[in-house]
């Protein structure tokens, strides 16, 4: 099991939940990851057995978990696999031997709950906990577009299993760093906004005289969305070679995982993302003029 490099909840949850699965089903599974577990997802259950690498046993079945391409994992040996590929992404894209994309879902961790129904597997509380995680976390806390009484449905059952709702949130809300909330600071200091669109950056410089790690970042686009009367909120991050990570969030009225898609990234119509060449003066102007072309400003 795998996904995307820079895993968020629900790759993690249900690449967890996954090969936890397969395990009771008498399979030997292992979940590896390129850049292992963020810090607010360690405390899950089967975290302390991810495998961060660089690469993948030959010839071993690979099931990756949210992921739109074999290049988004960052692993080598993909190749040489048989694929099996479940994602919920409107951007999904048939890569593998095996495809199963439907985004009607708001979270892969539905299919991966719906998948351990249909092979009979009991769900206990370790599997819950990590896929109500995914499930919480892919929807913004229930809140973005999409989520509806089927969400809540799959969320009852998990707590039903056992997850527990606050000691779920917790990590992820309140398991902050105090490098974290010293770039959140930066971030916030550059904050520009025209019309309904806010965006804010950090640069590298700013990384590393807080000792900020990639995950830092997360989470730090929605500040900008908080703001009454913004439609949608970008974050800009620069990386080592002088690109940008550029995050894209939504409160619904606007689709931007088409725009994601235009720069060759993808994901949610509320929460999307991709790299651009930089530099910020550059990279700013060409994902704020895209965004005017949609007439949100």
């Amino acid at each position: 099991m795998t996904s995307h490099a820079r895993p968020d909840g629900d790759g993690i949850g249900s690449a967890l939940a996954c090969g936890q699965i397969l395990r009771v089903m008498g399979k030997d599974a292992q979940v590896v990851m390129h850049d292992g577990v963020p810090r607010i997802y360690q405390n899950l259950p089967f975290a302390d057995g991810v495998v961060q690498a660089d690469a993948v046993p030959s010839n071993d079945a690979v099931v990756l978990l949210e992921c739109d391409s074999t290049r988004r994992t960052l692993l080598e040996g993909l190749e040489e696999c048989f694929l099996i590929n479940i994602d919920h992404h409107a951007s999904g894209r048939n890569f593998a031997n095996v495809n199963w994309i439907d985004s009607s879902v708001m979270a892969t961790a539905e299919l991966v709950y719906r998948m351990a129904r249909r092979a009979c597997v009991p769900i206990d509380r370790d599997i819950a906990t990590c896929l109500y995680t995914a499930l919480m976390t892919d929807t913004g806390s229930f809140m973005f577009e999409g989520t509806n009484e089927h969400t809540f449905t799959v969320a009852r059952e998990l707590v039903l299993a056992g997850a527990d709702p606050a000691q779920c949130a917790r990590p992820i809300y309140f398991g902050h760093s105090a490098a974290k909330m010293r770039l959140l600071g930066a971030a916030l200091s550059n904050l520009h906004r025209e019309g309904a669109l806010a965006w804010i950056w950090v640069t590298q410089d700013q990384m590393q005289s807080f000792g900020a790690r990639e995950e830092d970042c997360e989470g730090l686009v929605n500040y900008a969305l908080s703001i009454a009367d913004v439609q949608v909120a970008i974050f800009f991050r620069e990386l080592a070679e002088g690109r940008f990570r550029v995050s894209l969030r939504s409160k619904g009225e606007v689709n931007v995982s088409t725009v994601a898609e235009y720069f060759g990234g993808g994901g949610h119509r509320c929460a999307s993302g991709f790299s651009i060449e930089g530099p910020l003066s550059t990279a700013v102007s060409r994902v704020v003029d895209r965004l005017r072309a949609q007439s949100i400003l």
